[in-house]
């Protein structure tokens, strides 16, 4: 590839007033390291490291818009102002890289109150546990407690606790705010006729599986400033016989579109327990999720970023190369490697501007 020629993954990314200086982003990914929802010097560092690599997007992990949401006890927050402090650093320092700074606000519904990946399984209990919610009396797995389903007035409260979180993500200098709608989490339980079994205008029909999610959206898009660009991630599909599926996506992601949502991050499964189908799909082949992306970007006309299993330079290349997706999110490829969007630089022969103190490390 000519030096000169700009790869479509070191391309700009113009949403709103905001402008990517690549296709790059990484992709929310809970440390499980806040101490009353407020991120630590861990946070700064880990995110830190991804600004300094060349990312052109962070997203930090899900960070919930009320106690009652987190996933563990060691979640991020944004329910308070003291959260709001502890995020400023973060954001001042990702900015300073010439990175865009975004956060995932989450509520983990029916999933909450657990342990982490590295203390155990399952819910707490009584080890300082809480009683779930969700939008029916569906627990997650047999051994998970069974949440209380939410009343009408409940999912009032709620969507008005999403826009206040929104406004705290702009005061801690976030400029890209994404709703978690996906992975079993608790917007996603009300689009998934799994764990939704409501009777009420919020249950039954697509339309009202919907009705929640979109409140959501339509309360944090009036709070977010109109300047800066509003995402979604969704699961595309179940992977399970009777669930949602990539032909809702497309409808719910047109449903968004209208309500000023400017790309669909798309993700797959969580709402019930990993089984075989999802297995082996997920293990097919890397790009497993690409298709789905795809398809939402054209059929529901808006802009997608592509996730799961990206690891190689040339693989991202060709997702932006081929208009399959407008941004690559890459997970667990940059908890291994910091600096990978660096190293993509030096595989497609593309110039990019390394931070100074690393210059005496850069190739040549």
């Amino acid at each position: 590839m000519d030096k000169l020629a700009i790869p479509k993954l070191f391309e700009p990314l113009k949403m709103r007033s905001v402008t990517l200086s690549n296709r790059i982003g990484m992709s929310p990914m809970c440390t499980y390291g806040a101490v009353d929802g407020i991120p630590q010097p861990w946070h700064l560092v880990h995110y830190g490291a991804r600004a300094v690599g060349g990312c052109g997007l962070i997203l930090v992990e899900a960070t919930a818009v009320e106690p009652e949401g987190r996933i563990s006890l060691a979640d991020c927050g944004l329910w308070s102002g003291k959260q709001v402090d502890g995020w400023r650093k973060v954001t001042r320092f990702i900015k300073a890289q010439g990175c865009v700074p975004g956060v995932q606000l989450a509520h983990a519904g029916r999933k909450a109150g657990a342990h982490t990946p590295y203390s155990g399984e399952g819910p707490l209990g009584n080890d300082g546990g809480w009683t779930p919610v969700a939008p029916s009396p569906l627990p997650f797995d047999e051994n998970w407690l069974e949440p209380r389903e939410l009343s009408a007035d409940d999912l009032l409260a709620a969507a008005n606790a999403w826009g206040d979180a929104a406004r705290r993500a702009r005061a801690a200098g976030f400029e890209v705010l994404e709703i978690h709608m996906a992975h079993g989490y608790l917007l996603n339980q009300f689009l998934s006729p799994l764990a939704n079994q409501r009777e009420d205008e919020f249950g039954g029909s697509l339309e009202n599986r919907m009705r929640f999610p979109l409140m959501v959206a339509q309360q944090v898009r009036i709070e977010w400033p109109d300047d800066l660009p509003l995402l979604a991630r969704i699961s595309a599909t179940d992977w399970a016989d009777g669930g949602w599926s990539v032909d809702d996506s497309v409808v719910l992601a047109g449903k968004l579109k209208d309500l000023g949502v400017d790309l669909i991050d798309v993700s797959s499964g969580g709402i019930v327990p990993f089984g075989d189908k999802a297995e082996s799909i997920t293990q097919a082949q890397p790009t497993y999720q690409l298709s789905a992306a795809n398809q939402i970007r054209r059929e529901g006309e808006i802009a997608t970023a592509a996730v799961g299993m990206i690891s190689e330079p040339q693989q991202a290349e060709e997702i932006i190369a081929k208009n399959q997706a407008d941004l690559v999110l890459l997970g667990r490829q940059l908890l291994r490697e910091p600096n990978w969007p660096l190293k993509a630089a030096d595989f497609l022969q593309y110039e990019l501007d390394w931070p100074v103190p690393y210059q005496r490390a850069k190739p040549t």
